[in-house]
Order: structure tokens, then sequence, then C-alpha cells
């Protein structure tokens, strides 16, 4: 119930990912047979990468992985460009408001958007935070931590109008909502391999034909001097092939994953009091419920759910040893107690009914001994 920290290998992509692990080990910078074949390998991927998100090959990026995608589209932006000035929001994964930090610890003015008790943000507040210093925008595609779903395509008008590049963090997005980067109008775009039944330590970065930025990591010249380092090719097989698997079930996958949520928060709605779901109510990923439960520590949860063999978390798995409050619930205007009480649940396609109920049974009997000992008691009339 953690898919949003991360997804198991589809045994399918495993398969086509062995033999570039064994007897296909070229690397793909070698002009001999063993590195055609790595460089033909890795063109494939590219290719249905670039088919998943409706782009040209060539605008695919490999890095690592979201974090690094992040990181080259802001710093490569702003070091390419003349203004000054990026605007993001206040809600972002750290792997966006960390290199935000980075720059403007260098001189760079970064705005960072509100959002309102649901995670969106504002568009007119957007617009006119946009100024001749503003070389890029960078908004989520969708909230890691309560599912909330930006209008991208709004925001990338908006963009436009004022020829302002636009970047998305869509590495919780990417498999669950169908994503048209040109019907978008988005600009630079960073996704991974591992939130859709692929490898770890595998991303891209989908960057617009015709947008310029500073390549991040310097070396040896891969991927057209955009990103030195010897190619993982295995992995960047993997992760085309679990791109080319969700494009082809991604409508099949949103109905189940939809049904799946829709019962879990349901039954925890009904069946558990003093709880409330939190994040927009339909532009959300389909695959996120996100609660508070009054009286109790969503960390205890997450304990006692693991005891029972049920994996949750309270938000971001990159940055829970942090141990610190989440700046999304923070930003969205949440009490401290109502934060402490927070839980996320994320399901995947390997997930069934009979888990959402076992979650569920799991949840009524923890929350109940928990609150049997809350000091808030006697203040919500546990019983």
């Amino acid at each position: 119930m953690d898919h949003a920290a991360s997804t198991p290998i589809a045994d399918s992509v495993l398969e086509e990912m062995m033999p570039y692990l064994k007897e296909n080990y070229g690397n793909p910078s070698s002009i001999h047979r063993y590195g055609r074949i790595a460089t033909k390998a890795i063109e494939s991927a590219r290719k249905r990468v670039a088919e998943m998100i409706n782009s040209n090959p060539c605008e695919i990026l490999f890095t690592s992985g979201g974090t690094e995608s992040n990181n080259t589209a802001l710093h490569g932006v702003m070091n390419q460009n003349k203004g000054k000035q990026l605007i993001t929001t206040s809600i972002e994964h750290d792997a966006v408001l960390e290199p935000c930090k980075k720059l403007e610890s260098l001189g760079f003015d970064v705005v960072y958007l509100p959002v309102d008790s649901v995670g969106i943000i504002d568009l007119a507040k957007l617009e006119s935070t946009i100024s001749e210093k503003t070389s890029l925008v960078s908004v989520m595609f969708a909230n890691n931590e309560v599912g909330t779903v930006q209008p991208i395509k709004e925001i990338a008008q908006i963009c436009k109008k004022h020829n302002v590049l636009f970047h998305t963090d869509a590495v919780q997005g990417i498999g669950k909502i169908p994503i048209n980067v040109k019907e978008l109008g988005i600009d630079l775009m960073s996704i991974s391999s591992h939130k859709i039944n692929g490898p770890k330590g595998i991303g891209a970065l989908y960057i617009r034909n015709r947008v310029n930025i500073d390549p991040f990591i310097l070396g040896g010249g891969q991927e057209n001097g955009m990103r030195s380092g010897t190619e993982n090719v295995a992995n960047i097989v993997g992760f085309g092939k679990a791109c080319q698997i969700a494009k082809e079930n991604i409508h099949d996958n949103i109905t189940n994953l939809q049904n799946l949520r829709n019962h879990l928060i349901q039954r925890v709605s009904s069946e558990i009091s003093h709880v409330s779901v939190n994040g927009h109510a339909e532009m959300r990923l389909p695959n996120n419920a996100h609660f508070t439960f009054l009286g109790v520590n969503g960390e205890d949860l997450i304990i006692k759910l693991d005891e029972h063999g049920i994996a949750a978390s309270t938000g971001s798995a990159c940055s829970v040893k942090t141990q610190k409050a989440s700046h999304v619930l923070m930003a969205m205007g949440f009490s401290h107690e109502k934060i402490t009480g927070s839980l996320r649940l994320t399901v995947g396609i390997s997930n069934n009914k009979s888990e959402i109920d076992q979650t569920v049974d799991a949840l009524k009997q923890i929350v109940a001994e928990l609150r049997a000992v809350s000091p808030f008691k006697t203040k919500y009339g546990f019983n």
C-alpha cells in the first residue's frame, strides 16, 4: 500500500533487461559489435519512452531518475537564461525545493507560490507573479503526498503567453494519467522508471526541441553531450519496456486503481470515526488516498501496519528520515494535530480488493487501540 514510494519490477521488464546484464554487456560508446548492440537497445528504449508521452525520441534525455532530472532542468535552464527568477510552488518534492535553495544561494530569485486547502495553485497569482526576469516556472504534475493534480495545461498556456519555459515534475503522474506533452504544452518534464514497475536508478528528462539548457554532468559527451557517463543499458532497456507496458494498459490500470482507491476511501470514511480525506476530491491521482486520523500519530500507524504486513507512509519516502513535519500539509494550512495524524496509502496494479479489505480491517483495529490511550480521548470522545 505504498506504491507511490516504489513499485515491483514487472516480470517482462526484468526478462528484457537480463541479456544486457550478461551477454550483451558492451559499452555503447564502443564502435564494435557489442557496442552497437547496446546503442541499438538504448535507442529502441528511447523511442518507447517518447511514445508514452507523445514526444520525439531526440527529446528524451536519460538520467538516473527523477531527482537528477529535476536538478538538470532547474540548473540547466537558469544557468542558460538571462532572467534570474524561477517560480515554483510550496508543495514541490524536495528534489525541486533543494535545487531551488541552491539557486537562491547563487543569487537567483525563487518565488514559492502558495496553494489552497486541497493543494491547488492560484492561476491568477501565477500569472501576476511572472515578470520580465522570469526564466522558468516549475510546478509538479501531481503531488506525491496528497495526490492532487495541478491544472497543467492552463499553467503551460500562461507560461507560453509570457514566453517563459515550463517544467513539471511528473514522477508521480506518469503511468497513472495519460500525458501528452505536445497537447499540454510542456517544455521540460521529469519522469522515473521505478514508479511504473521498472527498475530503480533510471529516469528521463523530456526537453522540448529547441529548448536549450546547460549540461549538468560533464565528461565523455554521452547523450549528445547533455549527460556524460557510460549509459546504464540494462536499466534503460527496462525503463523502455515499462513505458511500453504502461502505455498499452493505462486506461485499464486507471480504472482498476480508481476502483480500489474508492473502495478504500469508502470503507475508511464509513467505518472509522474522526477521519478526513485530504487533497482534491476529483483532481487527484487514481491510486492515492491520503487520510488524517485525529488523535493518532501517523508514524505509529505505519509501525503497527507494518506489524500486520502492510506497508504505508506519511509522505515522501525520500525525506522520511529527516523526521520533519510535512511541508505539503503545512502549505495546505493543516494544523500540527492534523499533520501528525496523516497517513498516505497508495495502491498499485498488483493490489486487489481483498488486500484493501485486509488493510481497512487492520486500520480499524490499530486506530481503536491507539485512540484508547490517546491524550485526545476526552477531547474527541473516542469510544
